[in-house]
């Protein structure tokens, strides 16, 4: 029985800051430059419509005033997360096309109440070519959400945008999994420290994106679940400039294909969003063609006659320490979690000018209930949800864009590099990650209702 997708529109750009003083950021566009691939009918999915947001319009927000936008981001994924909340009642997979990283908030509330609803805890893969991470434990002032995301959602941050609903945080650390963030990030040891496990590019291409995903699932195995995020600026701007913060150093398209792959191919998956592309640097419409042939290729585990529904894992006692890959900490880094320190030193922000070289000698190959799920009061807590004492959120910077030309006009050599060296992994076809028998069944309606990075990269918008 194949898994049906249904495509919900998520595009806000409420989370970046203006590219220019009378612009507004151009990833809005995003959803129907995809669509206008024909990527609906490619999937075969149903059209769940559109999420519009409220009026770009940061008004007299200044450095100190938290994140702009808040009140409109808070209220937007409320109704994000509602929507997607019944795309999973229909027993359905979504896949999220935003927008900017902030759409992760929305995705985010809804896996809380899920996991609220089934009595277990639903996990993240994180995969972003930077890691979101800036709070006001790391930084001197917030700003933009986009930038702040992954911090937000870990219960770091303003309440109104990291306790929506009381629920604090959607997802624990030990249930994050961050994957194609750059080697030298800003907030690595942030990370590290919060006892969030990631791996780099150096390491995701060393160990091969197949193994990478199926590493992925195993250290989220005491989760029901999982959600995944994939930012764009994953990839390397020499294939994929159209993006806020084109940083040297991603991966290949054919890698994001494998992983994106790897990661779906399981029923554990509910469902999987994207975001960051901008239209605005593509006018021919080439880069929306790949990421489409990408994100076409990628999903099918999830549409094959041989796909098995979603299923959620049965609710476990407690987590147990994470099962590594034989890797030492510096290629993957799993922290230790004892380690917490509240002013952990951070590398060197990457120099903005650094950031238009799109040739980079780094480039390699490449449910539940109805509206009881949805409700805040679902369910009783069972206090594994509880978030460490001190709030946290983030800074940002300016810089310029890399012009569809600078890119393009090294874009062949690289890809001809990256062709020559990435070998496409064979993907599996069979569920990795733990055993659908291990779980209650299909989801199923509960019985009884219930209620910078660097320098430009979603910058703040003053």
């Amino acid at each position: 029985m194949m898994r049906r997708i249904a495509v919900l529109d998520a595009p806000t750009n409420l989370g970046l800051r203006p590219p220019t003083s009378t612009s507004v950021p151009g990833c809005a566009k995003a959803p129907g430059a995809l669509r206008d691939h024909d990527l609906l009918a490619r999937l075969r999915a149903r059209d769940a419509g559109c999420i519009t947001p409220p009026r770009y319009d940061p008004g007299d927000w200044r450095p100190g005033d938290g994140v702009c936008h808040a009140r409109e981001i808070a209220d937007y994924s409320l109704a994000l997360a509602e929507r997607i909340g019944s795309i999973i009642d229909r027993g359905e997979f979504p896949v999220v096309l935003g927008g900017d990283c902030s759409v992760l908030l929305g995705s985010a509330l809804a896996m809380h109440r899920l996991g609220e609803a089934v009595g277990g805890r639903i996990g993240l893969v994180f995969v972003d070519g930077h890691s979101d991470f800036r709070h006001p434990g790391n930084a001197s002032y917030v700003g933009a959400a986009a930038g702040e995301d992954l911090a937000l959602v870990t219960g770091r941050g303003q309440a109104d945008l990291a306790a929506l609903e009381g629920r604090r945080p959607y997802f624990r650390d030990i249930d994050v999994v961050v994957l194609g963030i750059r080697a030298q990030d800003e907030y690595r040891l942030d990370l590290q420290a919060a006892g969030i496990t990631t791996r780099p590019v150096p390491a995701l291409r060393a160990e091969g994106a197949a193994r990478t995903a199926q590493w992925a699932h195993e250290q989220l195995a005491d989760c029901a679940g999982y959600w995944v995020h994939i930012d764009v600026d994953v990839l390397d701007p020499a294939v994929m400039p159209a993006v806020d913060a084109p940083d040297p150093g991603g991966i290949a398209f054919a890698e994001l294909e494998i992983l994106l792959a790897g990661l779906v191919d399981t029923p554990h998956c509910l469902g999987v969003e994207l975001t960051v592309f901008d239209p605005d640097y593509d006018p021919d419409g080439s880069y929306a063609a790949e990421i489409v042939n990408t994100v076409v290729a990628g999903l099918a585990p999830v549409t094959a006659p041989e796909a098995v529904p979603p299923r959620l894992l049965s609710a476990r006692p407690a987590p147990g320490p994470r099962r590594g890959n034989g890797r030492t900490p510096a290629a993957t880094e799993r922290p230790d979690r004892s380690q917490r320190r509240d002013g952990p030193e951070r590398a060197e922000r990457v120099d903005a000018g650094s950031l238009a070289e799109a040739g980079s000698s780094d480039v390699g190959p490449a449910g539940v209930a109805s509206s009881g799920l949805r409700s805040a009061g679902a369910g009783p807590s069972d206090g594994r949800f509880v978030v460490g004492a001190a709030p946290h959120d983030i800074v940002a910077g300016t810089g310029s864009a890399v012009t569809n030309g600078q890119a393009r006009s090294e874009q062949s050599d690289v890809a001809a590099d990256i062709a020559a060296t990435v070998e496409r992994e064979p993907v599996e076809r069979e569920p990795v990650g733990p055993p659908a028998s291990a779980g209650p069944g299909l989801l199923r309606r509960p019985s009884v209702s219930a209620q910078t990075h660097s320098d430009r990269h979603k910058a703040d918008t003053a």
